[in-house]
């Protein structure tokens, strides 16, 4: 899309210099004769503009459908977001079911615990009534045993009498009496021993029963308790099944959070859009300096620059180029004898306090600020960028005459610290475009790559560690700043000659 573009511009600017510029040259050579020139206007202008218009047009559909199809993956990971949580939701009322069960089966459990109880009770009951009877059958067999020993004595004592002439009348009718009494009472003795049989064998009847019932209720209770255990282990697994739904809903959310955050931090945004938050963020330093000149007459610089503040994470600063201070870089160095300088932004002014020098590259210059200061200045805080290759292509502002462009860097591994920009693939969009040093480089995504060190190579940041640092005061000569300067004079000397 950018070549369609530049070849049309370039068809549209040869076509009209030819336009402007065709003579006859028939008549050159004739001197006394007035030349003559010959215009022909351009006639595929409008054509030439029809088809900027097209390759925009065509451009602005591109991006559209390039944010309608990520709009729709976002959708799309919400829609699965949703049906994860009612998942989550008819798990937890599964559950609610699976507890309701438990208690149930608890309950029953309980209730057969107090059954076997009482069947155990009523077992030790019956085997006591057992022991008793057969205590009374002993008895009654004893009793019975010792009737009829007496039958057999009285009817041995009966014949005994009734061989004997002697024995009364009325000694055997006491006597047969008695027999009979005794005979009544062996039978009575032998209906209680039958009863007590019966009652005997009704007993039996009733602990086998009772026996039965225990074993039945006991495997019941085992049933109860294996199902009470399933149910518990099914509750454990629903638990551990819901948990790792949650985490998988939690996880998602997270994701689909990321995918968003990924989505705007790897979606490049237009120059136009890079140059206009600039020129809403920007933040103006002002710096003077001051020392004795010729005949005690004072001299002094004042430098005014646009810059934007940036922060590492941690610590924020403003930052330009050292061209576009006071200062400068010689040996031997300036004696500078105050300094001064304030960020302005919106009305509001910020003292500056200390001005130091980027270890890496002198020629960087940091004015660090505190987070209270910047939310008084107000306005977006840059990031330096974490990821400088991301993208080929990366967006040059000029903090001095406020032109902007587009131009594709590639990476030189002579100079690792560096990023060279390919001039070949400018493309200006705004005002004049003509990179110098002390432009501000910013990546396709909103960050700051880095300030241009030269008119080709562009000085990434990766920190703010100081080689040296001024404090600002009206006396400063006890800081020495000239052999400051001229120490760093030496630094930036020592460097290649294309990185000067």
């Amino acid at each position: 899309m950018n070549r369609s573009i530049l070849i049309v511009i370039c068809d549209f600017l040869l076509v009209s210099l030819l336009a402007f510029s065709t003579v006859d040259i028939n008549k050159t050579t004739n001197e006394g004769v007035p030349r003559q020139v010959k215009v022909s206007m351009a006639t595929n202008q409008a054509d030439s503009r029809q088809d900027l218009a097209s390759v925009m047009r065509l451009a602005l559909e591109q991006e559209r459908k390039s944010r309608d199809a990520l709009l729709a993956e976002l959708a799309k990971t919400r829609d699965a977001a949703g049906q994860q949580k009612a998942l989550l939701s008819q798990r937890e009322q599964q559950v609610q079911s699976f507890r309701q069960e438990l208690q149930q089966k608890e309950q029953q459990a309980a209730q057969l615990e107090q059954q076997q109880a009482n069947l155990r009770l009523q077992l030790d009951q019956k085997e006591q009534q057992t022991a008793q009877l057969g205590q009374q059958q002993n008895d009654l067999r004893q009793q019975f045993a010792a009737a009829q020993t007496n039958i057999q004595s009285l009817s041995q004592q009966l014949q005994g009498s009734s061989t004997e002439a002697q024995i009364s009348k009325e000694k055997l009718a006491a006597m047969q009496a008695e027999l009979r009494k005794q005979a009544e009472q062996a039978a009575a003795l032998q209906q209680q021993l039958g009863q007590l049989a019966t009652s005997n064998q009704l007993v039996l009847s009733e602990k086998q029963r009772l026996a039965g019932q225990l074993q039945v209720a006991e495997a019941e209770k085992r049933l109860a308790a294996e199902q009470v255990s399933h149910m518990q282990e099914e509750v454990k697994a629903e638990r551990a099944e819901k948990a790792k739904l949650a985490e998988g809903v939690k996880a998602l959310a997270s994701k689909s959070g990321q995918l968003a955050e990924e989505i705007r931090d790897n979606r490049p945004l237009a120059p136009n859009t890079i140059f206009s938050q600039f020129v809403t963020n920007r933040v103006l330093a002002t710096l003077a300096a001051s020392r004795s000149g010729f005949l005690g007459v004072e001299a002094n610089k004042r430098a005014v620059t646009q810059t934007v503040l940036v922060t590492d994470g941690t610590n924020i600063v403003a930052l330009c180029h050292v061209q576009d201070t006071p200062l400068s870089f010689s040996y031997p160095g300036t004696e500078w004898e105050g300094l001064t300088g304030t960020l302005e932004r919106n009305a509001t002014h910020i003292p500056i306090r200390l001005l130091s020098f980027y270890q890496l590259d002198p020629r960087v210059v940091f004015i660090p600020i505190t987070q209270a200061e910047a939310r008084e200045l107000g306005g977006k805080v840059y990031r330096i960028s974490s990821d400088p290759y991301k993208f080929q292509d990366a967006v040059l502002v000029g903090a001095q005459e406020g032109y902007y462009g587009e131009c594709k860097f590639q990476m030189d591994l002579t100079t690792p610290l560096y990023v060279k920009m390919d001039r070949n693939s400018l493309k200006g969009l705004f005002g004049k475009f003509n990179p110098s040093r002390g432009d501000l480089v910013f990546s396709r995504t909103g960050e700051l790559l880095g300030v241009m060190a030269n008119s080709t190579y562009c000085m990434m940041i990766k920190n703010f560690n100081p080689t040296a640092t001024f404090q600002f005061a009206h006396d400063m000569r006890d800081q020495q700043p000239g052999e400051t300067l001229a120490r760093l004079y030496t630094l930036i000397s020592r460097l290649p000659y294309k990185l000067q």
